[in-house]
Order: structure tokens, then C-alpha cells, then sequence
């Protein structure tokens, strides 16, 4: 198995074990809403590393982020909503559907035409949702 793999299924483990009975108090009393401040914080550390250039604190910083996204969709889970399977299956098939110049025959030399090809998709995806 891909290491990535390897510990993104580790991470979903720990996930599971931290909101189960047998858990951590703070982690099972968290919700979508009460996790909203700690996206928020860990955002402004992201960007923080970022401008500084620190790639040590960005690697950091991009787990704290990736963290927050497999709580809540724990959570979700737990509220049988969604998981975090459909979480990625969703981005995946988003970023196909918007890449139709990588993707599928559409053309886009520049980086115009490609913010073109974007607006277009948003805007037929907008469209379809109503």
C-alpha cells in the first residue's frame, strides 16, 4: 500500500478510537459548530507559514488543516450524513468536472482561457443545483 494511504487510514482510524466510547472526553463532545473557531485559527497559522515561507511550520499547519476536514467528516459520519470517502469522491469528481481542458477536449492554452473554462463550469454546476 502507498505510504500516503498508508497513513491517511491510520488517520481515519485514530479519528474513530478518539470519538469512540472509549475516547477522549474533548474530541466526543466536539461538533460542526464548536469545531468552526479551530478551522478558522489554524487558517490564519497556514497563511502565517506561508507568507514567512516556513516550510517546516506549513507541513505542520497543512495537517492541522487536514485534521479539522476528517473530525468533521467523523462526525458526519457518526450523524450518518457523509464520510470522508464521499468527502474525497466529491472533490475528485469536481475537480475532473472542472479541469475539462486536462480532463476531457476542451482547449485552454493560458491561464485566461483556463479561468474562463472555470466560470463556465461554476456556472453550468450553479445552474444544474437550482
Amino acid at each position: 500500500m502507498k505510504r500516503y494511504l498508508k497513513e491517511f487510514d491510520k488517520l481515519v482510524t485514530i479519528f474513530v478510537k478518539l470519538r469512540s466510547k472509549d475516547g477522549c472526553v474533548w474530541d466526543k463532545e466536539q461538533t460542526h459548530e464548536s469545531l468552526i473557531k479551530h478551522l478558522f485559527s489554524e487558517s490564519r497559522e497556514l497563511k502565517k507559514a506561508v507568507e514567512k515561507q516556513d516550510m517546516r511550520n506549513l507541513e505542520e499547519e497543512l495537517g492541522d488543516i487536514l485534521l479539522q476536514v476528517v473530525f468533521h467528516s467523523q462526525i458526519a459520519k457518526e450523524n450518518k450524513k457523509f464520510d470522508i470517502a464521499s468527502v474525497i469522491e466529491n472533490l475528485n469528481k469536481k475537480l475532473i468536472r472542472r479541469h475539462p481542458h486536462v480532463f476531457g477536449n476542451c482547449k485552454a492554452k493560458t491561464i485566461k482561457d483556463v479561468e474562463e473554462v472555470w466560470r463556465k463550469v461554476k456556472k453550468k454546476e450553479k445552474a444544474l443545483k437550482n
